[in-house]
């Protein structure tokens, strides 16, 4: 039997990684932008590998991400992606295509998302990164590039995760299109623009607290656990409700109880005068 060859690598292919390697645009989105190991963002012309956060920075994201699907999920005025849906933005002087960790898209963008979308041709309305601290070039992409870009490309809002509060950042978008800290009411509380409601405490970023904790606290308890919370009230209720039923047969056990104690108090006056109250009632 003759033995049968299945197709190999190219030998003209370089191995991964493919970080620095110039490629086209139209040859990134058909080779590097799926299938490999490493995720890939094209940087007008140069393939940039992506960083990985540290393990207590994607606990940091991860709370963060939930906190933020349980207000889509009370409040679907937006979709989510993750990395693996990249968009191009044009800027005045380079093209790049970014695959931000975590991406929200209004229902008003002028751009829907498709169910079939492998990429999104217009720009997300808010972006999120776990900044990778593996280099200071990776870091550097995340806080300097990344920010300048989006910030260009009109994104209204770019939140920087980290389990430094060093590096952690919220910006938004001001009226000359430049990103600015978002501001910080009292309590350490940051409100989105984009997402109306959608708010935390910065201190819970390093507590990170259950969800199920959150439902009695006021910076969350608009949109956090809201069946929960509804299925809790009815449970209190009907516990309300049994509280007041027994307290009502309490009462009226403890007037029968007096209208006993009365009758039998009248029935001892009645024996001591000589009477038989047994007679007396009888008549």
């Amino acid at each position: 039997m003759n033995a049968v060859l299945l197709p190999g690598p190219s030998l003209t292919s370089p191995p991964e990684p493919y970080d620095g390697m110039r490629v086209s645009e139209a040859d990134y989105w058909e080779f590097y932008y799926l299938g490999h190991e490493a995720t890939y963002e094209w940087n007008d012309g140069v393939l940039e590998e992506k960083g990985v956060s540290d393990y207590l920075t994607f606990r940091v994201f991860d709370w963060f991400i939930q906190l933020l699907t349980e207000f889509l999920h009370t409040h679907p005025m937006a979709d989510r992606v993750g990395l693996e849906m990249g968009f191009l933005l044009a800027l005045s002087k380079k093209v790049v295509i970014r695959r931000p960790d975590y991406g929200v898209v209004r229902h008003d963008n002028p751009v829907p998302l498709t169910g079939l979308a492998q990429s999104y041709r217009g720009i997300f309305d808010l972006c999120l990164e776990g900044v990778s601290t593996s280099s200071k070039v990776m870091e550097e992409r995340d806080t300097v590039v990344k920010k300048a870009e989006y910030a260009a490309g009109g994104i209204r809002e770019y939140y920087l995760l980290h389990h430094s509060p060093r590096l952690r950042q919220f910006y938004r978008l001001n009226a000359q299109g430049i990103y600015q800290p978002m501001p910080i009411a009292p309590g350490g509380i940051l409100s989105s623009e984009v997402l109306p409601g959608f708010q935390w405490r910065l201190q819970d970023l390093d507590r990170q607290p259950p969800m199920d904790a959150l439902v009695t606290d006021p910076v969350y308890q608009s949109y956090v656990r809201l069946e929960y919370q509804r299925e809790r009230q009815r449970a209190d209720q009907e516990q309300q409700r049994a509280d007041q039923e027994r307290q009502r047969a309490d009462q009226e056990q403890q007037r029968a109880d007096q209208e006993q104690q009365r009758a039998e108090r009248l029935a001892a006056q009645l024996r001591t005068l000589g009477i038989d109250p047994d007679a007396e009632s009888s008549r």
